[in-house]
């Protein structure tokens, strides 16, 4: 019998290691959730500031808990599916909430009409990126990504706060850049991913001081204003890549008839 039992032991060791390599990604995960609650809570209490570093803090666990799960071997359905309700959360009905609460209440039905736009299209945007996962470009997003999106409204927030602009002067702007960044989710406009980068692969030194120079100089220079500018400037290149194919698909064309 010790020796059945000396026997089982490692296999049921191993089953265990595995358990518990699962359950870490999914604890990034939980990280992700956390913050966008986090995030809710604050802005009811007033706390805006802390809102919008908290929407940042989920981005960061979002970007790695699959970065985890790749490493570690451990993706799974329930990972993904746990994944896209976080992203609802953190980044759909958050920033809304946060944005409705700081800037949109006082406007009435634009207001929140504009804040469940935003939160509509990142439920939309969630869905379409699940059951297009396989067939779709790796190379390019289709739409405006939610953590991005959510950036540009806690980003917005953000700089206001750090110049002391009172949310009720720039309302307009916040209610147009809420329309802007969730509209923008459900468009067809290219963005891209990244995801083919290898980090394994050497790259040159000046592209290791380019990064070192922004992650330790740039953003904390002055995070709200790096951060914003880093983020609008993402969303703002997908509609360049789109009218750049649209100009050299037209060169296409008139060529053809040409010939």
């Amino acid at each position: 019998m010790q020796e059945s039992d000396s026997e089982q032991l490692p296999v049921a060791n191993i089953r265990w290691r595995r358990r518990g390599i699962y359950l870490l990604p999914n604890l990034f995960t939980t990280a992700a959730l956390f913050s966008g609650f986090y995030a809710i809570v604050q802005a009811m209490n007033g706390h805006y500031e802390h809102s919008a570093i908290a929407v940042f803090v989920a981005m960061v666990f979002d970007g790695l808990d699959g970065r985890v799960a790749r490493l570690t071997h451990t993706q799974s359905e329930f990972g993904a599916e746990y994944d896209s309700l976080s992203d609802m959360v953190s980044f759909g009905a958050a920033p809304a909430l946060i944005v409705y609460e700081w800037a949109l209440k006082d406007m009435g039905k634009l207001g929140w009409i504009a804040a469940f736009i935003y939160c509509a299209c990142a439920a939309l945007r969630l869905a379409r990126f699940n059951v297009s996962i396989e067939i779709v470009d790796k190379k390019f997003f289709q739409g405006l990504p939610s953590p991005a999106a959510a950036a540009l409204i806690a980003g917005m927030m953000w700089v206001a706060l750090g110049f002391q602009v009172a949310a009720d002067d720039i309302k307009w702007l916040a209610w147009a850049m809420t329309l802007f960044a969730g509209l923008t989710m459900v468009t067809n406009i290219p963005y891209y991913s990244g995801k083919e980068i290898n980090l394994h692969r050497k790259v040159s030194f000046f592209v290791v001081l380019l990064l070192l120079l922004f992650f330790f100089v740039l953003i904390p220079s002055h995070p709200p204003l790096v951060l914003f500018g880093l983020f609008l400037t993402y969303a703002l290149s997908g509609y360049g890549m789109k009218l750049w194919r649209l100009y050299k698909n037209r060169r296409r064309s008139e060529l053809r008839k040409d010939t």
